[in-house]
């Protein structure tokens, strides 16, 4: 266990190099990049790029990610943990804060701290931009990724701004990643291979930047050290898996890596590492502590882990963990598989359970310890946004927690199901209901127990209003998990949505007992509540379900709306004042924060609202006769004009409030 849990390092720095001896560092991680794509052992392509700085350096021959995903390997490059010991074992998670960050590290050590990442898998709401002085995350207004080229630009006009202190800067290229659309030369060059397309580009922007930082390094007179290395690989159809994430194969595990700067031997290096320590490496290069840094080439090889928890935590299949040593390779996932990485690099032949493992690789897998199923769930802060940018890259996380079991398939023996499970995720995501439900009943018949699925086909046969359907599904759903609150909560969504919408509080009620926060409950709990007339217990669910969520610039003016009907001034305007910030030059409700504020007396920010209600605006006439009321309690010395203005257009609404009103005698 400790070998799995191991703390990334001590809080507090050993003692730190002078500022003159300390080198800028640059981290550069390459996503969805395999070992064989890049470097001068690659097949069908060149990287002049990667090799220059490789022919420098250290270049890991056997290095591996801890987990075939983007967010969860980064963030054990980031802590020094596997995920096991950091928790994030999926893309949409949130870092602790009780990890500390790399950058927060350096900082405090008197670095300028960098980044600019490239895809919104790694933006700064999910955990890792901590300590980062500048966290660059942005992707435009529609975008879910940016190029290579892009990232490097924004990082060298970075470069170009004077820093007084050593730098620490990390990039992220995430061009690799499907769909492959490699800018051109690069297109044509590789038309038959636009994977490898894209790792040309990426390395033809790693030599730009690389040089640019060396530059900036040298005219600040400090030595420089550089990383490189892979996130995880892609699958490219071995062994069934055409990109990553589902099993723990070499072509996704099995990453570059290359080591550059002070201290650091030229050549390469066959010891089995893990990416994990890059952490340690940069620590070391600051200064801050040698311990497990690949610096060294007298660093003690270790056994390396990893694992690929996506199809566990999705569909109930069994967790699957890795162990690497010497040339040996083993992969559990209820069987053992273990391969000769020398004499069989392409693993096609496994020596089987028996094969003779060494004690401390066999104990460290025993000791891997498996998520808890409701790691499945996503954060609930997750807007329905950013569950769209994840599905937009082809990240979709299960729904409900999953099923269990002992006899659950292993993942490898499920690779038919790998692209039909993405397409139905995507589908569903995106709304498109009836397209998804042929493919979930296709699911379902090959996978049975898969809970997930069950919910989604539920849930798509009850938001097209197909109620007979949606029941047998959800009642076939409470077969496979009768325990499982996530069913009762889906059955309570859907009774929720429609005419029987009673029959949900006894479901909902009960979920929110269980778990407080449970978002999706409360939402529909607080609609449940409106329209059972309990208005003022609508507003405090409604309050605290955005203080779990960002929420929507529509959902701070239905919270402004209920607020209002309710005699709730300050909650109200608090409520439009935040969707005003939101939603700019588009808000139209104007009127409603002009009278709010004058219920409230503040007759300055209700003058300055009703300034800005359009002549266009239906109520229009109303927004005159409260105006003329504020220029009169405010003393202005055109409240006259302003009260004739008010009779001139008043409407039927409006005329007998101004034949009443004495303000204007």
């Amino acid at each position: 266990m400790a070998a799995v849990l191991v703390a990334a390092c001590n809080r507090h720095p050993a003692t730190v190099s002078t500022p003159a001896t300390r080198p800028s560092i640059l981290l550069v991680t390459l996503d969805t990049t395999r070992a064989d794509a890049i470097g001068p052992d690659a097949a069908g392509i060149s990287t002049p790029g990667f090799n220059a700085l490789a022919s420098r350096g250290q270049r890991f021959l056997q290095a591996y990610a801890t987990v075939p995903e983007t967010l969860p390997s980064h963030t054990s490059m980031m802590t020094g943990l596997y995920p096991a010991g950091h928790g994030i074992h999926e893309n949409g998670r949130v870092v602790d804060t009780t990890h500390a960050i790399l950058a927060e590290r350096l900082r405090t050590a008197g670095y300028r701290t960098t980044a600019f990442v490239s895809s919104f898998v790694l933006a700064r709401r999910f955990g890792l931009a901590r300590g980062f002085d500048v966290y660059d995350d942005d992707l435009g207004s529609e975008g879910s990724e940016r190029t290579a080229a892009d990232t490097t630009n924004r990082a060298i006009a970075e470069l170009e701004r004077p820093a007084p202190q050593p730098r620490f800067m990390w990039v992220h290229y995430f061009d690799p990643h499907a769909p492959y659309r490699p800018p051109e030369p690069f297109r044509a060059q590789f038309a038959s291979n636009p994977y490898l397309g894209e790792v040309a580009a990426v390395d033809r922007e790693l030599a730009r930047l690389v040089s640019a930082f060396e530059r900036s390094a040298k005219q600040s007179q400090v030595p420089v050290a550089t990383i490189v290395v892979g996130d995880h690989g892609e699958g490219l159809g071995d062994h069934g898996e055409q990109q990553h994430g589902n099993l723990l194969y070499q072509s996704t595990m099995h990453v570059p890596m290359t080591v550059a700067g002070p201290g650091v031997s030229t050549g390469t290096s066959d010891v089995p590492v893990s990416t994990r320590r890059v952490f340690h490496t940069v620590l070391d290069f600051a200064g801050l502590g040698s311990e497990q840094s690949v610096r060294s080439s007298s660093a003690a090889p270790d056994v390396v882990l990893g694992e690929a928890m996506k199809p566990f935590l999705e569909y109930g299949w069994q967790p699957q963990t890795m162990a690497v040593a010497g040339t040996q390779k083993a992969i559990v996932a209820r069987a053992t598989e273990v391969y000769d990485l020398k004499g069989d690099p392409a693993e096609t032949r496994t020596l089987g359970s028996g094969a003779n493992l060494p004690a401390a690789m066999r104990k460290a897998l025993d000791d891997y310890p498996v998520p808890s199923p409701d790691a499945a769930r996503l954060p609930q802060a997750l807007s329905e946004d950013a569950r769209r940018s994840l599905a937009s890259l082809g990240y979709v996380s299960a729904g409900a927690a999953p099923v269990v079991r002992k006899d659950a398939p292993r993942p490898a023996d499920m690779v038919r199901l790998f692209d039909l499970l993405d397409q139905a995720s995507a589908l569903f995501v995106e709304g498109k209901y009836a397209q998804v439900i042929p493919l979930l009943k296709r699911i379902q018949a090959e996978d049975p127990y898969n809970l997930d699925a069950a919910l989604r086909l539920a849930t798509a046969y009850s938001s097209l209003g197909q109620d007979a359907q949606a029941l047998a599904t959800f009642k076939a759903a409470a077969a496979i998990a009768p325990r499982s609150m996530d069913v009762r909560v889906y059955l309570g969504l859907h009774y929720a949505r429609g005419k029987d919408w009673p029959r949900a509080v006894p479901l909902l009620e009960q979920a929110i007992a269980d778990d407080p926060n449970r978002l999706p409950a409360l939402e529909a709990l607080a609609s449940v509540r409106e329209k059972q007339g309990r208005v003022g217990e609508a507003i405090a669910m409604r309050q605290k379900i955005h203080a779990l969520k960002e929420p929507t610039a529509a959902e701070w003016l239905h919270l402004g709306d209920l607020a209002m009907a309710a005699g709730q001034t300050p909650v109200a305007i608090e409520s439009f004042e935040k969707a005003r910030r939101l939603e700019g030059a588009q808000f139209s409700h104007d009127l409603e924060l002009g009278v709010l504020y004058l219920a409230a007396r503040d007759f300055a920010n209700a003058r300055d609202a009703l300034d800005r209600v359009p002549s266009s605006h239906p109520e229009y006439p109303m927004a005159l006769f409260k105006r003329a009321q504020v220029s009169v309690l405010l003393k202005e010395p055109d409240s006259g004009a302003r009260i004739a203005l008010a009779r001139k257009r008043a409407d039927a609404t409006t005329r007998p409030l101004i034949a009443n009103e004495r303000l204007f005698r």
